[in-house]
């Protein structure tokens, strides 16, 4: 994880179900201030389905999330297309962030300054910009 998290820099902490958007509004990049822009939930499940070859004792709730994972993906493309970030930090349990990395586009992973392999949907703004400082 970087220390110094860049200004405006997206930070999307994510797990299965849900992706929270986060804009660094501190002023320099070695004071992090975070604020909530959108979250991100799964859309159209079983019409979309998962990326990819699924193993086939694979539960509909694993399915579910990796299906999350390709829509994650496919966003956060979307977003550097229309040029929402120039830098981003992606923050997610390790399943979620495993599902996710292979399926960024090239664009997206050019722009990433760092990753953290944790779940955080739960927290705080806050509470996740003193993880991130650390």
């Amino acid at each position: 994880m970087p220390h110094n998290l860049p200004h405006n820099a997206l930070v999307v902490v994510a797990d299965g179900a849900q992706a929270i958007l986060l804009r660094n509004t501190g002023k320099d990049s070695s004071a992090i201030a975070l604020r909530e822009e959108s979250r991100l939930t799964p859309k159209n499940l079983a019409e979309d389905g998962p990326a990819g070859a699924r193993p086939e004792d694979q539960t509909p709730r694993q399915t579910d999330e990796a299906t999350f994972g390709k829509q994650l993906a496919q966003a956060l493309f979307q977003m550097k297309e229309r040029q929402a970030y120039e830098a981003l930090v992606l923050v997610a349990d390790p399943q979620t962030l495993g599902q996710v990395r292979p399926l960024l586009h090239k664009t997206v992973e050019a722009a990433m300054v760092g990753t953290l392999a944790k779940d955080l949907t739960n927290h705080t703004a806050e509470e996740i910009a003193a993880i991130l400082a650390k």
